[in-house]
């Protein structure tokens, strides 16, 4: 009914042996995610020190800066320029894009046992959910 396979299978020979090609580990591939996570919440970070500057979002952004260079082995992050936006950020969008990117890399975290990452990342939840709670409105006597 069907003619047996003759030929080596094309996906054994097109890398040659399975050591000619590099292998991470868990571990290497968590600390890629890891840090791009963190440098997609540095980058929204950044956004928002322009929008609303503050002292507890340059912290923030340091702190981010210097976990994302520990998980790169030393190399620090590009930062995002205050120049290059054209048009008003919109700084309810960007917390609320902040707080999903701070629990991704929450889970991250988590998932490889970074006890300073996933602190960091809670914090910076917990702050954009503060940010984005309706204030209330101050009584006028």
């Amino acid at each position: 009914m069907y003619e047996p396979i003759r030929a080596k299978s094309v996906h054994s020979t097109m890398a040659g042996a399975p050591h000619d090609f590099p292998h991470r580990s868990r571990e290497e591939e968590l600390d890629i995610q890891l840090a791009g996570h963190l440098a997609a919440l540095l980058a929204v970070t950044d956004e928002l020190r322009v929008a609303a500057p503050s002292a507890d979002l340059d912290t923030a952004a340091e702190r981010l800066a210097g976990e994302i260079a520990r998980l790169r082995g030393g190399r620090t992050p590009a930062r995002a320029s205050a120049t290059t936006r054209d048009r008003e950020p919109n700084a309810a969008a960007l917390h609320r894009r902040a707080h999903t990117l701070a629990g991704r890399a929450l889970v991250v975290a988590a998932s490889r046992a970074d006890t300073a990452v996933a602190i960091l990342a809670a914090e910076r939840m917990d702050a954009h959910t503060a940010a984005l709670e309706p204030r209330p409105l101050a009584s006028s006597r």
